[in-house]
């Protein structure tokens, strides 16, 4: 494999800003960002860096499944840099700069385990359609207090009078005032990052708060998302806040989802989910049906922790189906109002917990399963659907999504045997901890029994 190296305009701004080393990073199956670093003259000299084939499925407790899902012998791969996205590190204290990385087998292929390699063969199964995905996700999060002991439940930060958020506040200013100087290095940092932000709001939880992304090219905004989420979290330490991006931090209040903005262009750039007379097409129908059909057999790689799934709750505004509709938020998959060019389909299923990349990978490739397989949806859902009964479709915990994903074929489909096995082993190992957990709840109630 040749080198990979920066453009001479690239290695000039290296040495012109004083980064002294280059992180070569990836995001594994959690989202978690992870890699080696390079100082600046062995970067731009093209020096190969590599890392254990299994680091992509670390676990979030930090085991790793058993060896035979990633290689007997543990193998490497290859860190290929996209030098497309070097750029500075915002929360460096000493000038370094980060570029996204492919990890690559040895014989030359991605491997089959990083999620940006998941991403890209879904998107080349689209290529070979002629079409191209366009995506716009939107993140919700909460902004706790510094939570050093993590028995303890999370709280709002003290704001400047004194106070701490207890809800109620919902599409105001006030806390977006009050954590100004947090706000500002966010914004500060998205520009250097290259990440397009659109609106922000505060959402309906005490110190929750949402951000929509620019529409765009899925894998550049699933890089996007990636490296939002991190600044969110660096820039927080900074600030002494502890940003979350849980599905459920709060009991009774409401969940954080990253809602999931799909279309499809052709070679010419033209919205296929609408006809040229601005009827919606058969593609349109096709890809609804497919994400009907497979979500519900993909829901850990949306969904990806036993925490998840307190998140969809009847009324907070999650949805308990793959119902679809139109501006219909009771639905799993909401077509927003708009006219034939801006047609598209919003999934609202996934978590703000969950990795940008495999939940992309998996809407997307629901949709591509659809078309190939030309299916169709039900009807459109009319009125509130969250109470009907027999719309609450989807698994209820992660045992129950993971058991459904391994007995069906879909995410072998999309990503391969090998992937599918690993991600499965990866799931089992956390609700082996997780199981093995005592909760609060049940030293609080159970030790009174008799």
């Amino acid at each position: 494999m040749h080198p990979v190296v920066p453009s001479v305009e690239q290695s000039q701004w290296l040495r012109e800003t004083g980064c002294r080393d280059v992180e070569l990073a990836f995001a594994d199956v959690s989202g978690f960002a992870r890699g080696k670093t390079l100082p600046r003259e062995s970067f731009i000299k093209g020096q190969t860096l590599r890392i254990a084939r299994a680091v992509p499925i670390q676990t979030c407790v930090g085991e790793f499944p058993d060896y035979r899902f990633y290689g007997e012998n543990d193998p490497d791969v290859t860190l290929v840099p996209d030098m497309s996205t070097l750029r500075a590190v915002p929360w460096a204290k000493t000038p370094r700069a980060m570029v996204l990385c492919d990890c690559v087998d040895l014989d030359g292929e991605l491997t089959p385990f990083a999620p940006r390699s998941a991403l890209k063969r879904v998107l080349a199964g689209y290529a070979a359609l002629g079409l191209t995905p366009v995506v716009a996700p939107e993140l919700e999060f909460y902004i706790f207090a510094a939570n050093p002991d993590p028995a303890q439940p999370f709280q709002s930060p003290a704001l400047q009078n004194g106070r701490r958020e207890i809800g109620f506040d919902s599409f105001s200013f006030s806390t977006l005032n009050d954590l100004e100087a947090f706000f500002d290095d966010i914004y500060r940092g998205c520009e250097q990052l290259g990440i397009a932000t659109d609106t922000w709001v505060h959402e309906m939880g005490p110190s929750q708060f949402e951000i929509n992304l620019k529409h765009g090219d899925a894998l550049q905004l699933a890089d996007q998302t990636f490296l939002f989420k991190t600044l969110l979290k660096e820039t927080g330490h900074r600030h002494g806040l502890n940003v979350v991006c849980m599905a459920k931090p709060l009991a009774g209040q409401p969940g954080s989802s990253m809602h999931l903005h799909q279309s499809l262009v052709d070679s010419e750039g033209r919205n296929v989910f609408s006809e040229r007379g601005g009827e919606a097409s058969p593609l349109f129908y096709h890809f609804i049906g497919g994400l009907q059909q497979h979500l519900p057999k993909l829901m850990p790689l949306f969904c990806p922790s036993p925490n998840s799934y307190r998140r969809f709750v009847k009324g907070l505004a999650a949805p308990v189906n793959v119902s679809w509709g139109l501006d219909n938020r009771s639905v799993g998959l909401r077509v927003p109002q708009g006219g034939p060019e801006a047609r598209r389909v919003e999934n609202r299923l996934p978590g703000c917990d969950a990795n940008p990349y495999l939940s992309l990978a998996a809407s997307l490739g629901a949709g591509l399963i659809g078309i190939q397989d030309q299916l169709q949806p039900d009807a459109a859902a009319l009125g509130n659907v969250f109470n009907e009964s027999g719309n609450n479709t989807l698994p209820s915990t992660l045992d129950e999504a993971l058991a459904t994903m391994q007995h069906a074929s879909s995410a072998s489909r999309l990503f391969g045997e090998a992937f599918s096995l690993a991600y499965g082993a990866v799931k089992e190992v956390e609700l082996q901890h997780f199981h093995g957990e005592i909760t609060a709840w049940e030293r609080r109630y159970l030790s009174l029994l008799a």
